[in-house]
């Protein structure tokens, strides 16, 4: 198995929100039973999210009503939000230009032109619409009408490494094959009123935003370098299927986000992460760099405990997470991006969590 990086490519959406002043929206969305201010506040700052881009968001300032009309700022009692349908529109208009601008962004940094790719991977677990988002990206980039199309459907924030899998299988079958793997994510279509501990959670981390990855087999053309995807590892982790769950609900899709998640990835991370590099031929010392998937600094602390990281090896996803916050699917590969644009050493294990809880690991040598 192996697939050439060639390049990658991010885009989020024009205007954000620092994390301070969505302490105002989250106050209106846990309507007048929810926590008190400063409780709300707290959680903020201890998200470890500065600021986050938003499809939603209309203007770059001014007050809250000013700045995006799609949530209520003064619901009535019981308003459980938006419907499923509203925000699937609203998916459905946002999702195909924001992935298009990584794809092209990705595109120009492997020096491919839309007639280059041979495969398409779209990745997404926040919204759904058919011709879905492949069809509209064949439109919009003018790629070939003959580009083979492969949807990864609502698997959560691991979904991009799934993605690179499945590229990776194009690229072991087909030494001709050029893929162009395509993430978006649009998190803010689903914040969710009321004071449900995981909703409170959900809407104080999540972001908007998409990337896109451009890979072949070696000898592919591209101006992309040397880092090459050697492996693919998984684990749906034991006694964990009630950890962490997406489910599609009639006011938008709804998290559940149990405290357990940080104690099981510590617990049990390193047993099947220390055989899986074995396989590889590879001891945990050996290395070089981690890319984690930032869900929370929980996790980020979790990852350290049970690899025995220093803190800086988390230096990057940090970054990502403070300056976009969890993109779900996306943020894998803004890391990646960030990574690459540093010439980060190899071998490098990316891991990503998801709905199982699986884990999900790339080795890019």
């Amino acid at each position: 198995m192996s697939l050439v990086i060639h390049g990658v490519g991010t885009a989020v959406p024009e205007h954000f929100m620092l994390q301070t002043d969505f302490v105002e929206l989250a106050q209106v969305l846990a309507g007048p039973e929810g926590p008190k201010e400063r409780t709300l506040k707290a959680l903020y700052r201890r998200s470890g999210v500065g600021k986050r881009h938003s499809v939603v968001l209309e203007r770059a300032t001014g007050p809250l009503d000013a700045r995006q009309s799609f949530y209520d700022t003064v619901p009535s009692p019981g308003d459980p939000g938006p419907t499923t349908a509203a925000r699937m529109a609203r998916y459905e208009a946002e999702a195909p230009p924001l992935g298009a601008r990584a794809s092209a962004r990705a595109l120009a940094e492997a020096g491919w032109e839309a007639d280059d790719v041979t495969h398409l991977v779209t990745v997404s677990c926040t919204g759904f619409f058919a011709p879905g988002l492949d069809a509209a990206l064949v439109e919009a980039l003018e790629l070939p009408r003959s580009v083979h199309r492969t949807h990864v459907g609502f698997m959560g924030c691991h979904g991009a490494m799934n993605g690179v899998r499945v590229a990776s299988s194009f690229t072991s079958a087909d030494p001709n094959a050029r893929v162009l793997i395509c993430a978006v994510e649009l998190c803010s279509l689903h914040l969710a009123y009321g004071s449900n501990p995981h909703d409170l959670v959900a809407n104080a981390i999540f972001g908007d935003g998409a990337a896109a990855l451009a890979g072949a087999g070696p000898g592919q053309p591209g101006r992309g370098g040397d880092w090459t995807v050697a492996a693919n590892g998984t684990s749906v982790l034991p006694d964990s299927g009630d950890a962490m769950s997406w489910r599609i609900g009639d006011h938008g899709f709804r998290m559940t986000l149990s405290p357990r998640v940080p104690d099981l990835i510590q617990a049990r991370l390193p047993t099947w992460l220390e055989t899986w590099l074995a396989n590889e031929g590879l001891g945990m010392e050996e290395v070089a760099t981690w890319a984690v998937h930032p869900g929370g600094p929980r996790i980020l602390t979790a990852v350290e405990g049970a690899l025995g990281l220093e803190k800086a090896a988390n230096e990057v996803p940090r970054g990502v997470l403070a300056e976009f916050g969890n993109m779900s699917s996306a943020t894998i590969l803004f890391i990646l991006q960030r990574l690459r644009a540093e010439g980060a050493p190899r071998p490098l294990v990316a891991l990503a969590f998801g709905p199982g809880l699986a884990v999900e690991a790339v080795l890019i040598r």
